[in-house]
């Protein structure tokens, strides 16, 4: 079941079909000046390409990805890659996420992802746009000017030599790739593998950002964390949370294939494990995968808070994974 819900990633990474990147680069776009002019032709070329039964086979002088490339330059310069809506000029003053120019801090075939996934080529960014208290990665998704200065040529020949060693996808992910997507769309453009690009996000985007990425990424590898706003402002510091990711889990489902990662947190199966569960199920359907996972440890600032200071226990996982069996999940990682 899982193998036909993600028919399309696998068909990329046996290069049986052509990345949606790839085919971005082939897929010609007219050029103009005017950021309102420049999303008239996205959406022009996004429904244009939906109409294709082939995948272009010639390259042009100005491409879908140029276009994305050059909208994504613009909304730099005012940034609004993420929901807070900065509007601050990147290249020289950071936003919330503390992000100016992306610095990698790592990158490596990583063998620990779902095992349709592995060996994943990750590549981990500095910086994230929430402030979750019990980031396991915080040491780099709160220290945004840790990391090295890669310049996308150098990256894109890294994730080729990559794909020749035997990676099935390359993974972008933190902190959170978002702050970074105009530099990661430079940097897949110069690249010559066909390999599929998996978006791996807490999905706190845009609706900018989620159009950039339609007809870019073969597979958003999701972080869906909560069933309600109040858990989201008081552990993650967002007030919007099921209304942004909701709606972008929406439109991810529509514009690629999808896995969908809930971390259970110890005590909040009941206020965010179980409504978040039946939100999928209804909004997304019961044949989306979903990786309940169980690997919650206390890290970061999580002692500050009671629930949060000791690992989930095998029960509150149980629970959700019988919750979502009885719902009618066909597709769950466990």
């Amino acid at each position: 079941m899982i193998d036909d819900a993600l028919k399309t990633y696998y068909e990329v990474s046996q290069d049986k079909r052509a990345s949606k990147y790839k085919t971005a680069s082939h897929t010609p776009a007219s050029n103009s000046e005017t950021l309102k002019s420049l999303w008239k032709e996205h959406q022009n070329v996004i429904d244009h390409l939906k109409t294709l039964n082939t995948t272009p086979d010639a390259y042009s002088n100005f491409s879908f990805m140029d276009l994305k490339i050059k909208i994504a330059g613009i909304l730099f310069t005012e940034c609004v890659f993420c929901p807070r809506r900065c509007q601050v000029d990147r290249r020289v003053k950071p936003g919330v996420c503390g992000v100016t120019e992306p610095l990698v801090t790592s990158e490596f075939m990583h063998l620990g992802e779902e095992a349709l996934l592995i060996p994943s080529h990750t590549i981990f960014f500095a910086g994230c746009n929430l402030k979750c208290v019990y980031c396991q990665n915080s040491d780099i998704s709160q220290n945004p000017k840790l990391g090295m200065k890669v310049s996308p040529s150098t990256l894109a020949r890294r994730i080729d030599l990559r794909r020749r060693e035997g990676s099935r996808n390359v993974n972008f992910v933190g902190g959170d790739p978002a702050p970074n997507l105009h530099y990661i769309l430079k940097t897949m453009n110069l690249t010559r593998e066909n390999i599929p690009l998996v978006w791996n996000s807490n999905m706190y985007l845009s609706q900018e950002s989620m159009q950039l990425l339609e007809g870019f990424a073969d597979l958003y590898l999701t972080d869906f964390k909560y069933g309600n706003d109040e858990c989201a402002r008081r552990l993650s510091g967002v007030p919007d949370y099921m209304e942004v990711v909701g709606t972008n889990h929406k439109w991810a489902r529509q514009g690629g294939d999808m896995i969908i990662r809930h971390l259970v947190l110890p005590g909040h199966v009941e206020c965010c494990s179980l409504p978040l569960i039946q939100w999928i199920h209804r909004n997304l359907g019961a044949d989306v995968v979903i990786n309940i996972m169980d690997q919650y440890q206390p890290h970061y600032q999580a002692f500050h808070y009671d629930e949060l200071s000791r690992p989930t226990s095998p029960l509150e996982v149980s629970e959700v994974v019988d919750y979502a069996r009885d719902l009618g999940f066909i597709n769950i990682i466990n």
